[in-house]
C-alpha cells in the first residue's frame, strides 16, 4: 500500500450515526474486501467523586495529533494485510451516549481486522495527544485521565 498524505481526522462535535452508516455503505462496492471491524468510542456517564459526567470537551494540538494518527495508520498497514482504514475523532463537546471515536478497518480476511483494530485503538490511546475535559452536571470540570 502506498503511503498516504497526512489527513485531518477531527470532526466537530459528536460523530453522527448517519456518518458511520454512510462510511459502511460506501464499502459495499469494494468486493475484494471480506471483513470489516469497527470501534466506536462513546462518552460514558461516569460518576467521579459523586458528580456525573454530562459531556467531554475534546481538544488537541491538531498538527501533532494528526501526525501521530498518520504514523499509527502507516504502522498498521505495514503490520497487517488491510485494504483500507478510516479514523475519525471528535473535537469539541460530545455529550454522554454520543460517539467520539470511530475506527473502521477492512481486509480480505477477518483475523486481520480483529488484530489490527485492537492494535490501532490501543496505539491511539497511548500516542495521540488528544485531551478531554470532563464536564459535570454541576458545571464543574476536570481533565480526563484515561483508565
Amino acid at each position: 500500500m502506498e503511503k498516504k498524505a497526512i489527513k485531518n481526522v477531527f470532526v466537530a462535535g459528536p460523530i453522527a450515526p448517519q456518518f458511520i452508516g454512510d462510511a459502511i455503505a460506501k464499502h459495499q462496492s469494494k468486493t475484494h474486501i471480506g471483513a470489516h471491524d469497527i470501534f466506536l468510542g462513546q462518552v460514558r456517564a461516569d460518576v467521579i467523586d459523586g458528580k456525573e459526567v454530562k459531556a467531554i470537551d475534546y481538544s488537541a494540538y491538531e498538527e501533532m495529533a494528526n501526525q501521530k494518527f498518520h504514523e499509527i495508520r502507516e504502522a498498521a498497514f505495514e503490520r497487517f494485510d488491510l485494504s483500507c482504514m478510516h479514523i475519525y475523532h471528535s473535537k469539541g463537546v460530545v455529550g454522554v451516549g454520543e460517539i467520539c471515536l470511530f475506527v473502521f478497518v477492512s481486509s480480505p480476511h477477518r483475523k486481520e481486522v480483529f488484530e489490527a483494530l485492537h492494535y490501532i485503538v490501543e496505539e491511539i490511546k497511548v500516542q495521540v495527544p488528544v485531551f478531554g475535559k470532563e464536564l459535570f452536571e454541576d458545571d464543574s470540570y476536570q481533565w480526563k485521565v484515561n483508565r
